[in-house]
């Protein structure tokens, strides 16, 4: 006759791809062996069952997160940002043979998670991994395979600045580039402004910008100064030098620069930073070690680093960041990890309840 353990183990795996119930089971832990009676040979108590890391896929998370779940997720984290429940770090870049690896770590004591969020940058691709750690648990909670997660959360870091620092009655959104991160950019806009009734775009891709417009049902402009004289301009491309100058800026502009994180790339000139009323970011300890956008003007005399707010200090209330609608008001965003913890967090929650992904 087996023992309670084996039967659960043969129950283990044969639900081991079911998310709830049963299968959520494993072996007992410790490294105990188990008595013929099931019971644990330490302790006369029934074993402790513990969960498999639950994995999702990019299709996962695909199916999974929309928006408004992104919008909701990183409106929090700076929220818990702001009342210290969260630590987060700067990105570390290790040097590879071609290309770079990079680790980004967070803990989010609000949500009771451990996370990092490693990606390879290499000339054959960039897979992006995030792991989740349950600190009450002490268990491995998931894997999440996190491109599109990754674009969402920088998607919706942008829309969370919009809804705290657009103008009044903002409705129109310019994009300057048309990549991956583009099409999340505008995504999580419009839905944190649903004013907004046109978006103008523009890249130097005739092919690609017109494959984006149909898209994104966006129109195309015919240079850089198009998208820079919307409500809110985007700048979200690879580019190294300034792609937005600040005499195309509307008064009252928000501008969200996505772009660049190195220390000598740029998306915005020196003017874009003197008519600024308002700069902030997502850290300033990040940004001190790769924005551009910031560092180069702070060495210029244009900027000071006093003048740099965190944008989660206008999301709880401590800054009111605009002050009037004729302000042109700065957000850089570089991407921390806080923000993949968060949204990871809403991933594995809702595959959970719907059972998707699979057990590791």
């Amino acid at each position: 006759m087996g023992s309670a353990r084996d039967e659960r183990r043969d129950q283990l795996h044969q639900e081991e791809r079911l998310l709830g119930g049963p299968g959520e089971a494993a072996l007992v832990g410790g490294g105990r062996a188990a008595r013929p009676d099931g019971t644990d040979s330490a302790s006369s108590s029934p074993p402790k069952l513990r969960g498999l890391p639950v994995y999702l896929t990019e299709a996962n998370v695909d199916s999974l997160l929309k928006p408004a779940d992104a919008l909701d997720a990183v409106e929090g984290c700076f929220q818990r940002l702001a009342a210290g429940e969260v630590e987060n770090r700067p990105r570390q870049r290790l040097r590879l043979e071609e290309g770079v690896f990079a680790v980004m770590p967070a803990v989010d004591h609000g949500l009771r998670l451990a996370g990092v969020k490693a990606y390879a940058w290499l000339p054959r691709g960039t897979p992006f991994v995030v792991l989740l750690f349950d600190t009450e648990s002490a268990e491995l909670a998931g894997v999440i395979e996190a491109d599109k997660l990754g674009q969402l959360r920088t998607g919706a870091a942008s829309g969370v600045a919009a809804k705290y620092l657009a103008r009044a009655g903002a409705s129109t959104l310019g994009v300057l580039g048309c990549g991956w991160q583009a099409r999340s950019q505008v995504a999580c806009i419009r839905e944190a402004l649903p004013r907004i009734d046109r978006v103008v775009a523009y890249c130097r891709t005739t092919e690609r910008l017109a494959a984006f417009c149909e898209e994104m049902d966006a129109e195309a402009g015919e240079s850089h100064r198009d998208p820079a004289g919307c409500d809110v301009v985007v700048t979200v491309t690879t580019s190294k030098d300034p792609v937005l100058r600040g005499e195309w800026l509307r008064p009252g502009a928000l501008v969200c620069a996505v772009g660049a994180n190195e220390p000598r790339a740029r998306e915005l000139d020196n003017v874009v930073l003197e008519r600024a009323a308002f700069v902030c970011c997502d850290s300033r300890q990040q940004s001190r070690l790769e924005s551009g956008d910031l560092i180069e003007p702070v060495e210029a005399g244009v900027l000071d680093w006093l003048e740099v707010h965190e944008l989660q200090e206008v999301v709880a209330g401590e800054l009111e960041g605009r002050q009037s609608d004729e302000d042109i008001v700065v957000f850089k965003s570089n991407g921390i990890a806080a923000w993949d913890v968060a949204i990871g967090a809403v991933a594995l929650e809702k595959a959970r309840r719907k059972k998707i992904g699979r057990r590791i």
